[in-house]
């Protein structure tokens, strides 16, 4: 894990706000070196390239043709993720993306085919799962130490994105909504500590028509909801585990768990799988007190101390872990594969939620490979 491996020399496509946090990780992962930039805004663009040395300002199609661009990591708009994806198979480039990996499943689909076809890797987001919060929460359920894992809860719930975003109306729209926007954290780190999903059942609702931006040059401003903006799901996982999912933009205040994870030997507590770390708390039905009054269930929590995973990990680390990958022969973690069942995931529970019914999946992935200890990707030799 981690050895010696040749940069992936990257070409980055989108300036935007997002690149920040991926510049401030590819500056300090030897596995990556970033050599041009293409963004619609010049000025966006020449601020990123600047940040790594001898990185160059390209137009998209000098980008894609580049011979020091092996990778594309694609950090455009939702709705151009596919696009992207397939200009750059065609280029002969690699490509690693944000989530989601396309627009809806047929999309995604042709993404894959076309990197199968070409013998090329596509990764794409969320990478918060290869960090030590997830990493670690699927040591533990690895382990055994809560016995057979039978079932999990998993939660977002926020009184919405207008209140801090400038320009929140996208997530109000169809494609947006807190399943799509948040779910694949989510999702995928179920996907991770539980495998994939077989069948889904789904709800969702819209109580509020409009919204009302809360900051920036438009506050004060309405717009329509024109999509709905809580969503509550039923995963049937193909291990016979059953997770239960909600997501909510019309949630004020709650005291719920991120994501839970249940078994027959005992709990297991999974720090927000939005970021990469946190700790991870484990209940032992071994050591539990004897019920009755004053039984003090909270004191039979017991913090797991890390034990998995990438050390200080941010976004960006799943592009380093498809660069070892490479060098190593072994599939990357953060694959399209996941991103395609995790997209198949959502969209079966959006259609299931209109037709009142269940859905089978489409799709299915291998669980990713574990992080079996924790790693410092940072301290990776690099070949010449």
């Amino acid at each position: 894990m981690g050895g010696t491996v040749n940069p992936l020399r990257v070409g980055v496509v989108g300036a935007g706000t997002i690149s920040a946090q991926y510049s401030a990780c590819l500056q300090r992962l030897p596995q990556l070196r970033v050599t041009a930039v293409s963004d619609l805004s010049a000025e966006r663009a020449g601020a990123l390239a600047a940040e790594h040395e001898g990185a160059r300002v390209l137009e998209l199609p000098q980008l894609m043709a580049s011979d020091d661009v092996d990778v594309v990591l694609n950090l455009t708009l939702p709705r151009t993720h596919a696009d992207i994806a397939l200009q750059a198979l065609a280029a002969g480039k690699h490509v690693y993306g944000e989530k989601p990996l396309a627009m809806d499943v047929a999309e995604g689909r042709g993404v894959v085919e076309a990197a199968a076809a070409a013998g090329l890797r596509v990764g794409c987001a969320p990478d918060t799962v290869l960090g030590t919060g997830v990493q670690t929460a699927r040591a533990v359920v690895d382990a055994g130490e809560i016995g057979v894992p039978h079932s999990a809860t998993a939660f977002m719930t926020t009184p919405g994105h207008e209140r801090w975003h400038h320009f929140p109306d996208f997530y109000y729209q169809p494609g947006g909504g807190p399943l799509l926007d948040m779910g694949p954290y989510y999702i995928t780190s179920l996907v991770h500590l539980l495998g994939p999903v077989e069948r889904v059942v789904g709800v969702s609702w819209r109580p509020s028509p409009t919204r009302t931006i809360g900051r920036g040059p438009r506050a004060g401003e309405s717009f329509e909801v024109t999509t709905d903006s809580s969503t509550a799901g039923i995963l049937v996982h193909a291990s016979g585990a059953v997770s239960t999912l909600v997501m909510s933009f019309d949630t004020w205040a709650a005291r719920l768990p991120r994501i839970e994870v249940h078994g027959t030997g005992g709990s297991l507590s999974v720090p927000d799988p939005n970021l990469f770390d946190g700790t991870v708390e484990v209940y032992s039905a071994a050591s539990a007190p004897e019920p009755g009054p004053g039984a003090d269930h909270e004191a039979n929590w017991r913090d797991a101390g890390v034990r998995a995973g990438y050390l200080d990990a941010g976004r960006g680390y799943g592009l380093a872990d498809l660069a070892v990958a490479l060098g190593e022969g072994r599939a990357h973690r953060a694959s399209d594969e996941v991103a395609l069942h995790v997209l198949d995931v959502m969209e079966s529970v959006q259609r299931a939620a209109a037709t009142r019914g269940s859905v089978e999946l489409t799709t299915t992935c291998e669980r990713p490979e574990a992080i079996a200890s924790p790693v410092d990707l940072t301290a990776a030799a690099v070949g010449a």
